[in-house]
């Protein structure tokens, strides 16, 4: 895959790039016909959702997830947020962590649009799935294309911490190649891995210290 080396401003000019390749094309092509017999998650108007909330130039904190969660009500276009209190298991453990990181009581929502509108870019590697069937739409196209985001963000000059859980987010450090940047790496926070070094690894205090030694406002990460 080619390193991006247009100076891409926005999201927006990233994707009218992107949507003349025939990767996205025939990925578009590909859901289109999906959705004509198919429940997709999640909704076409939020699959881009994570960079409507995190435009590129608020973009402090990227989370890196898989895939959006397959069952109905949860999935609405960030990495590991529902909107409903009927928390998945990794947000839990996620919840749990942030209790042993920063004493903050485990919010009642699932929803982080909160984080994501404070420069953390909740996104996931593939931004659609079928119902019931977890990880159908990889290799689709849409690792091609959050791949690129990852470059873009890489070849920014302001530092940026990229948090990767689980080995799938652990393969996408290759592509930040800039030392400006910070990458802290553990263990997944799903119930199989969560107690193999998730549990105490501080990643909110350690992203809030680098980024406040930088003279970058920290995350709030809090959900009220």
């Amino acid at each position: 895959m080619q390193l991006m080396r247009i100076k891409i401003m926005t999201w927006n000019e990233l994707i009218d790039i992107e949507k003349d390749q025939p990767y996205f094309i025939q990925l578009m092509n590909f859901l289109d016909t999906e959705l004509q017999s198919k429940t997709i998650y999640p909704k076409k108007e939020d699959w881009f959702q994570a960079f409507h909330l995190t435009p590129l130039e608020s973009v402090k904190v990227v989370i890196i997830g898989q895939d959006p969660y397959h069952g109905k009500d949860q999935a609405h276009g960030l990495s590991f947020s529902v909107k409903t209190s009927k928390l998945p298991p990794s947000l839990k453990n996620i919840y749990k962590e942030l209790q042993i990181d920063l004493q903050i009581t485990p919010p009642i929502t699932g929803d982080l649009t909160p984080w994501a509108k404070q420069g953390v870019l909740l996104m996931n590697t593939v931004l659609t799935v079928e119902e019931s069937k977890p990880y159908s739409h990889q290799q689709k196209g849409w690792e091609i294309f959050t791949t690129k985001v990852i470059e873009v963000l890489s070849q920014r000059k302001n530092p940026i911490v990229f948090i990767l859980w689980g080995n799938h987010a652990r393969s996408y450090k290759k592509w930040v190649n800039n030392s400006n940047h910070l990458v802290i790496e553990g263990p997944h926070p799903s119930p199989l891995s969560a107690y193999h070094g998730f549990f105490g690894s501080n990643p909110f205090s350690k992203t809030n210290d680098f980024l406040e030694k930088h003279n970058v406002s920290p995350i709030d990460w809090r959900i009220k």
